[in-house]
Formats: C-alpha cells, sequence, structure tokens
C-alpha cells in the first residue's frame, strides 16, 4: 500500500467514524445535563477547543455554515457553558463512544501508534480546529484512545479540505453544496442563496481535492508498511463495527 493509497482508504474512513458520537443519543444526553439541545452542544462542543472566542472565529474554523447559524448556536450556547467546558465534555463523549463500541476490536494499540505518529507528523498551521483538538489529552484505554484520534485525524483532513478550498478560490458555501446539496439547508443557508455551479467550480473543487491529499499526505508518509496496515485494518475494523 502506497501513501497516496492510505490516504484515499483511511480518510473516508476517518470521515464517517470520527463523526460517529456527534449525534449519538448518549452524546445528546451530555449536552442535555450541560442545558444544551444536540445542535448547540455540537457546535459548542466541536469549537470548545477554540476557546471563548467570537462567533466570526468559530466561523472560520468551521467553514461550511452560513454565518448566522454560526453566530446564533455559539452566542447562545456560551451564554449558557463555557467553551472550554463544553470542548472537553465532547472529547470526553468521544472516548466514551469509543468504549461503548470498540471494546475488545482486535488491532486497536497498533492502530493508536500508528495514529499518534500522524497526528505529531502534522503542521498544524491554518488548520485550528485541528490544532485545538489534538492538543487535548489522549485516553489512556485503547477503545477510548482510538475513538479520539480517529476524531482528530478527521478533523486533520476536515481542516486540511477547507484551507484547499479557499486556497483554490471556491467559496466554501459553493463547495458545501457541491459535495451535500441535501444539507444546504440544514447549514444555515435559504434557497435563494443555492449556487448555480459553473464548469470553473467544478474545476476548482476537484483541484482543492487534490490539494487536500497533498497537504494530509506528508503526515500519513511517516508511517511504514506495517503501520499503513495497522492504521487501514483498525479503522476498517471500527468501522466494521459501527455498520
Amino acid at each position: 500500500m502506497t501513501p497516496e493509497e492510505l490516504v484515499a482508504t483511511a480518510c473516508p474512513l476517518f470521515g464517517s467514524i470520527g463523526a460517529a458520537f456527534y449525534f449519538d443519543p448518549a452524546t445528546l444526553s451530555r449536552g442535555k445535563e450541560l442545558g444544551l439541545d444536540g445542535f448547540r452542544f455540537y457546535f459548542l462542543g466541536r469549537g470548545g477547543v477554540l476557546g471563548d472566542v467570537e462567533a466570526p472565529v468559530v466561523q472560520s474554523a468551521f467553514g461550511y455554515f452560513a454565518p448566522g447559524l454560526v453566530a446564533k448556536m455559539w452566542n447562545s450556547a456560551r451564554a449558557i457553558v463555557p467553551p472550554r467546558q463544553a470542548g472537553r465534555a465532547y472529547v470526553e463523549e468521544s472516548q466514551r463512544f469509543g468504549r461503548a463500541n470498540f471494546d475488545g476490536v482486535p488491532g486497536l494499540d497498533g492502530f493508536c501508534t500508528a495514529a499518534e505518529a500522524v497526528r505529531d507528523a502534522v503542521d498544524p498551521a491554518a488548520l485550528a480546529l485541528y490544532a485545538g483538538l489534538a492538543a487535548e489529552p489522549l485516553a489512556e484505554d485503547a477503545p477510548a484512545r482510538a475513538m479520539q484520534l480517529a476524531t482528530v485525524l478527521r478533523e486533520f483532513r476536515g481542516s486540511a479540505h477547507l484551507l484547499a478550498v479557499v486556497a483554490s478560490g471556491v467559496p466554501p458555501r459553493v463547495a458545501h453544496y457541491f459535495r451535500r446539496p441535501d444539507d444546504f439547508t440544514s447549514f444555515g443557508y435559504t434557497e435563494a442563496e443555492v449556487p448555480v455551479l459553473s464548469e470553473q467550480d467544478r474545476s476548482r473543487i476537484a483541484a482543492a481535492d487534490a490539494l487536500t491529499d497533498a497537504v494530509v499526505l506528508q503526515a500519513f508518509g511517516v508511517l511504514d508498511e506495517g503501520g499503513r496496515e495497522a492504521l487501514v485494518q483498525g479503522a476498517q475494523r471500527m468501522a466494521a463495527k459501527l455498520g
């Protein structure tokens, strides 16, 4: 398996695994304990690693949501819970999800070793949301640690992709509609804001995808063949447990 094949195989798995706890019933219950509904816990929990900042800072890191929605969710949520407290609770929920779902999955120790090597090789410049999450202490037990690392590597590619989208000249709103048109209004946009995709947009989005792979390749490239296999096999086994 080449580093390029590793990126092509592993990153989509991290995309689904890393987000699996966001609206899990237990996560929603934790949010309610804090006084937050699911969407507000998502915004404050995921963005809480950035600190008690203003909504435009969160918008810059989240990228694809309408600014008005970010401001509404962030400001109303942080009036209830300090962002750093919510951020740490969200990390704990990712760990809890790992313990609930990945206990007994073989190969998690090797997966964690490989995933940590990738994390340690990342240059966090311009990847604020990733940097904030990657700085959180890792869980000691393998199931929780594996889930937390999958979430970290999801944020790595997500932050790199947002950087690549902007660098390629694509408005994040347009890139979001291209990739997930059915979720456009749920991200705070109106039907009147639906973009008409041009051939230039499509070409630039393809360039952004290629640039994203180039950005993440350096960190994933530190793994030898054994590390690549451990990372992919661990991610595949976790994905299989989640169905």
